[in-house]
């Protein structure tokens, strides 16, 4: 897990974070405990499915305030990348379109596709994968907000009841 977590050096050297980095001066915002760690899966989890930018800041600055784990907090956002940004955005989709009781058959998801398609030999594929979320619209975002939700509750309680303390080692044994 060290190698996915930003060290504290890192956070503290980052441009976005400078605003707050005067706080993240506090030796409990980098304590391995369950509940300092549930919470910052929880708030990783949260940013890093409901917004598409930005995920680091905000799980960052709500892990200073809410006394979370940073680090933590700042890897769990990594949930969503360049790999998993498709297909969580399609589930995310299905879902919103699921709850809305949107009756969208096959020849209207060709019919985006195509058009999605046509954009980005026009404008670029950036151009058509932002023009494509725009259209998408309310279930998108439903479905975001459902993720988010559920995937930080999940998280928490993961963490909260499969965390288990470690006896610890640096102890020394009793004398003669």
């Amino acid at each position: 897990m060290k190698r996915w977590v930003p060290t504290r050096e890192q956070l503290l050297a980052s441009r976005w974070l400078r605003p707050v980095a005067h706080r993240l001066q506090d030796e409990h915002l980098w304590h391995l405990d369950r509940g300092s760690v549930a919470r910052a899966v929880g708030i990783g989890l949260f940013f890093g499915f409901m917004l598409p930018f930005a995920q680091f800041l905000f799980a960052v600055v709500t892990a200073v305030f809410l006394r979370a784990n940073v680090a933590v907090a700042a890897a769990s956002t990594l949930v969503t990348n360049p790999f998993t940004f498709p297909p969580v955005y399609w589930l995310a989709y299905q879902i919103g379109r699921w709850i809305l009781g949107s009756e969208r058959g096959e020849v209207v998801a060709q019919a985006l596709e195509a058009h999605v398609e046509t954009l980005a030999a026009q404008q670029g594929w950036w151009q058509a994968l932002w023009q494509s979320i725009q259209s998408t619209g309310t279930p998108l975002v439903l479905g975001l907000a459902v993720l988010a939700v559920s995937s930080s509750v999940l998280g928490y309680l993961a963490v909260w009841l499969l965390w288990r303390p470690h006896p610890r080692t640096d102890t020394q044994p009793p004398g003669p």
